[in-house]
């Protein structure tokens, strides 16, 4: 069921492809909640989930504790196997992608326990409908120490305060010259090569660069009396939207950008690209239709 403010973009009786997208639950119970409970309530045709997807490794009192591969099997395949059951005909495709607070380690039980319920996305492409469905988990280097899926953007640079992909820590085994010289660039221009711009969607877990939807929490801040730079989001994507010109972008990630910029969409050139994760306590809900992706409307649940 279309939002007010959409249906009034359409002709009674057009035929629109409904989507909900959600991103960073950071395996928190009261967000996954309130996503099923909404899901059962107004269920789209395709659910867009945009990476971190688990648990913390040290959680806190409103999340889930992960074992193995707990989280994933106990939690999300029994509940969206209730989801199944409940919408039956109604249910969503579900894609999905992790992101760089997921430990690859776990990527393989992810897939395989997607089985009928969800389709792993990351770096693949999927025909659905009209569209061509894309996935890309990788940010440019972060402060953080897991770097499963960090790699570098444009070139072997490390901003000032991050900690470089050849450093950190892994959970997953990768080559050296992956870990020195695979670039982020690198990898989509890849997936450029399958994409048709004016039906292509991608799901990723990093923004833009120095846009709307990548500001972080840090204007003044300086190390060493150098200005951090307060946009997070990766340069490469940022090119490859200009140039490539998908139909539709889909990030998370940065998750105070929302509240720094007061936006979660903007366009680059006939792109719409739309950062749905969210600060607060809250889950971040996008929903849109896929047609006319620039409509879009956020619900804080």
């Amino acid at each position: 069921m279309l939002l007010p403010t959409q249906q009034e973009n359409y002709p009674s009786g057009t035929k629109v492809t409904e989507a909900v997208f959600v991103t960073d639950l950071h395996g928190k119970m009261p967000r996954y909640l309130s996503l099923f409970k909404y899901l059962r309530e107004r269920p789209p045709e395709i659910l867009f989930i945009g990476g971190d997807l688990l648990p913390p490794f040290m959680p806190g009192s409103d999340s889930l504790h992960h074992g193995d591969t707990d989280f994933i099997h106990n939690y999300l395949m029994a509940n969206f196997l209730s989801l199944h059951k409940d919408l039956g005909d109604d249910y969503p495709k579900v894609v999905m992608i992790m992101g760089n607070d997921d430990p690859r380690y776990f990527e393989s039980s992810l897939i395989s326990a997607g089985n009928n319920l969800w389709v792993y996305l990351h770096q693949r492409k999927l025909n659905w409908n009209k569209y061509d469905l894309f996935g890309y988990s990788f940010v440019p280097p972060t402060p953080f120490y897991l770097k499963d899926w960090e790699r570098y953007d444009v070139s072997r640079f490390t901003d000032l305060g991050c900690i470089s992909p050849e450093e950190g820590r892994r959970s997953f085994p990768t080559s050296e010259n992956d870990r020195k010289w695979t670039t982020i660039k690198d990898d989509l221009d890849s997936l450029a090569l399958e994409m048709a711009p004016g039906s292509s969607i991608f799901l990723f877990h990093s923004p833009p660069y120095k846009t709307l939807l990548d500001k972080g929490d840090l204007k003044g801040q300086k190390i060493d009396h150098v200005l951090l730079d307060e946009h997070l989001g990766s340069i490469a994507i940022k090119r490859f939207i200009e140039e490539r010109q998908p139909l539709l972008t889909l990030h998370g990630h940065i998750h105070e950008s929302a509240r720094m910029t007061g936006s979660w969409l903007e366009k680059i050139g006939s792109t719409v690209c739309i950062n749905g994760s969210h600060d607060g306590d809250e889950l971040s809900v996008i929903r849109l239709t896929l047609e006319q992706p620039e409509y879009a409307q956020r619900l804080l649940l």
